[in-house]
């Protein structure tokens, strides 16, 4: 297990490497214009028994405007979704199940590349109750799901029809030797809770969030075959703070960690060995961690959700829910260190997920318990929101997915 203490000796050498390494701010490119429509779909829970399961809506990226979500396929509480890469001839689109029975599944569905109607293919079991993510490998040929009340990671080879195999491995978080002790805060970290599962850049690794022990574990990835090997534990020092997704900053050397129980935001700095025999992906806490609620709101009412950064870099977005609330920081670009901007309001209640338009110009948020997706207008110079300009009913939204 890594911990602050057994970086000291190396973290000098290795924060002037990522220093030099960052090369930040990134080359501009050429932007490559996204259709004046894209696809979407939205996963949501199916325990209400309202809402059905995946629903598909069109966004228009030059007026900001969703049309009505329509059913593309029945499937329980679809809660996190995943494709396979750009420029394949047959995509698939793959949903994890997020219900709490231990023989929750995933289910994989191919995309009508006209239509964008989902055919369901197969379903395999996820390995664990309560997926809570599945993430695909950059080659797509593996895929990896975090199951939130299985205590347990599960690996997957993605066979030539698109479908997921059985389980290649199935990792037990309760080995709290090799994953960490239990955080302290009793009520939410009785067990180890695996919430995401997020590939590195480079296809090399994943960082596991477990917001039962405080820990991001980074396994090796093994793309051809669906393995995992090589962990590694990194705290983030605060404990009781419940580490919950991550994002990597375009630049590739930062990471932000969002901690949905004391609803603060981590800054890592990241590098990857490459020794021939065991590569290793490294992550130091910068110690500098920042509040995503009001300083004068109760932090026992709040749960912190997800993330995301602007493709330029410049800002990072995260929600509340308890003070649903939408938050913008900007990211200093000589350190990385976050920055307050702006707090506004979701449009609806308990925003779990949002999503930032392959534009850069519009943020989809959806509101769980007020059965609602929020449209915001966001200022690419600025970084600020401006909204809801629209807000489009579903009930229960949980996952949305730009394809």
């Amino acid at each position: 297990m890594f911990t602050r203490r057994r970086f000291l000796v190396i973290l000098p050498a290795f924060a002037a490497s990522a220093h030099a390494q960052t090369g930040w701010p990134l080359k501009k490119k050429k932007p490559v214009l996204p259709p004046a429509s894209l696809n979407v779909y939205i996963g949501t829970d199916t325990s209400k028994n309202v809402s059905k399961g995946i629903y598909q809506s069109h966004f228009d990226t030059t007026k900001g405007q969703l049309t009505p979500p329509t059913l593309a396929a029945a499937t329980a509480r679809p809660s996190f979704l995943a494709v396979t890469p750009v420029g394949q001839a047959r995509r698939s689109l793959y949903a994890v199940n997020a219900v709490t029975d231990p023989a929750a599944t995933a289910t994989t569905f191919v995309i009508d590349l006209k239509t964008g109607a989902l055919k369901q293919t197969g379903q395999v079991s996820s390995g664990g109750a309560g997926p809570a993510y599945i993430s695909v490998d950059a080659t797509g040929h593996s895929a990896f799901i975090a199951n939130f009340f299985g205590s347990s990671v599960a690996s997957y080879r993605i066979q030539p029809d698109g479908t997921l195999s059985q389980s290649i491995e199935r990792i037990d978080f309760k080995d709290h030797q090799k994953f960490g002790a239990l955080g302290p805060h009793s009520a939410r970290q009785d067990a180890p809770h695996p919430h995401s599962a997020t590939i590195s850049p480079d296809n090399r690794f994943l960082l596991v969030c477990d917001l039962g022990t405080d820990h991001i574990i980074v396994f090796l990835i093994h793309p051809e075959t669906g393995q995992l090997s090589n962990p590694h534990a990194f705290t983030n020092d605060h404990p009781g703070s419940g580490p919950r997704h991550v994002v990597f900053h375009p630049n590739g050397r930062w990471v932000y960690s969002i901690n949905e129980i004391d609803s603060t935001l981590d800054h890592y700095l990241w590098t990857a060995t490459r020794f021939a025999d065991t590569p290793q992906g490294l992550l130091v806490n910068t110690n500098t961690p920042v509040k995503t609620i009001a300083s004068d709101f109760p932090a026992d009412k709040n749960t912190a959700a997800e993330l995301a950064i602007s493709s330029d870099g410049l800002f990072l977005y995260a929600s509340n829910r308890g003070e649903d609330s939408l938050v913008v920081f900007s990211i200093r670009s000589k350190d990385g260190k976050l920055e307050f901007v702006q707090r506004i309001s979701c449009g609806g209640k308990t925003p779990r997920h949002f999503t930032i338009d392959p534009t850069n110009q519009w943020i989809l948020c959806g509101n769980q318990d007020s059965a609602t997706i929020t449209i915001f207008r966001r200022d690419t110079v600025s970084g600020k929101l401006s909204g809801p300009t629209q807000t489009v009913p579903l009930d229960s939204p949980l996952y949305t997915l730009f394809v």
